[in-house]
């Protein structure tokens, strides 16, 4: 007989296509449950199944050969309608099965036991289950197996799940913080073409630049991932090529960035420092037509630290050119982030930035200092 639809189906069948898995193609992580499965249990054929509004399709399969099958022979419709864990040792005694053509026909399925697959909310999606074609029964350990497999199904199907909602969220996060800063730099552009005097206009100009700057560092974080590694490499170079976009053609931007990973927020800290640097030595250091250099350089120190050193080749840089107003507000906010202290050097032909701090992966649990 065909199973009646579980009396929350309309949750149900939404909380299946939360997980976006019906029709993806077969994975090794999955058919190796199965395999498993059909080991530990000594049968034939082994599923992992769900039942969508009229089929039951299968995820990974042994011994079946099929990816789908109508909804009407399915016993795991019948299943779900239950709690946990069905044993059927012989499915020609089960009332549910006594038309079903997938058990009266010859070789027909005689065996069946079958854990659920559950949301988080208890809602059944399908289940891990096997069979056979001779009526049996399982052992208590072969039933806990059964359902020590389903969970981690559950687990992995969970665990993507979760990421992928992350993925979005972090996009729609990435696109409203875009658009704060493109609206703010627009209303800084209006503001400074509206300045009463020479003054405001300087002072606005610069606001423009730290969102600019902002901007790029926030751009480059997204690129380099979603997650709190972030390597130094790949995240300096990005910011390299994001400069060289507006540098003039006469400034060059070199990197050299040793083998090291840092975590996101310091990654944050570390890119408004290194635009600082930059904008003060485009600024400054290379008058109209000046041709020269920006070198950014780091890589692994000592005692699980990482050291940096950004330098210009350009015409040195007077004292009171340096970072100041919200500039120095924002190297001095970086700086305490890193928990640094930011050694300059003026070199025979420009300038020199050296820090160091401790290497934290996880921004949660940063290394201070010795």
């Amino acid at each position: 007989m065909k199973a009646q639809c579980h009396p929350r189906q309309a949750e149900r069948l939404a909380a299946l296509r939360s997980y976006g898995i019906l029709d993806t193609a077969r994975e090794e992580d999955f058919d190796e449950v199965v395999a498993l499965a059909a080991q530990i249990c000594d049968v034939p054929i082994s599923v992992i199944n769900f039942i969508d509004a009229d089929r039951q399709w299968f995820k990974a399969e042994v011994g079946l050969g099929v990816r789908e099958t109508p909804i009407d022979t399915s016993i795991c419709s019948h299943v779900i309608l239950e709690e946990d864990f069905v044993l059927i040792p012989n499915t020609l005694e089960d009332p549910r099965m006594q038309d079903n053509p997938l058990c009266l026909d010859e070789p027909g399925l005689r065996f069946y036991a079958g854990a659920l697959l559950k949301s988080k909310d208890g809602l059944p999606l399908g289940t891990l289950c096997v069979l056979d074609n001779s009526p049996r029964t399982l052992t208590e350990a072969q039933i806990t197996a059964l359902r020590v497999l389903a969970n981690q199904v559950m687990a992995q199907l969970n665990l993507r799940k979760s990421l992928r909602e992350a993925d979005m969220l972090r996009r729609e996060v990435d696109h409203r913080v875009k658009n704060s800063l493109q609206s703010i730099g627009a209303l800084a552009r209006i503001s400074s073409r509206a300045a009463p005097n020479d003054h405001a206009r300087q002072a606005i100009d610069e606001m423009r630049g730290r969102i600019e700057s902002v901007a790029r560092v926030h751009e480059q974080l997204y690129r380099s991932g979603s997650g709190s590694e972030i390597d130094l490499a790949e995240y300096v170079e990005n910011l390299a090529h994001s400069f060289r976009e507006f540098a003039p053609d006469t400034i060059a931007i070199e990197t050299e960035i040793g083998p090291v990973s840092i975590g996101s927020q310091q990654a944050a800290s570390l890119g408004l420092l290194i635009n600082e640097f930059f904008s003060n030595s485009v600024k400054h250091g290379f008058p109209e037509g000046t041709s020269g250099a920006v070198r950014i350089e780091a890589g692994p120190a000592p005692s699980g630290r990482v050291w940096v050193r950004i330098s210009d080749k350009g015409i040195g840089m007077d004292d009171d050119k340096g970072p100041g107003g919200l500039g120095m507000q924002i190297v001095e906010l970086a700086c305490a982030q890193l928990d640094t202290v930011l050694t300059f050097d003026k070199v025979p032909h420009g300038v020199a930035l050296s820090f160091d701090f401790a290497a934290g992966i996880s921004d949660a649990d940063t290394t201070q200092p010795d």
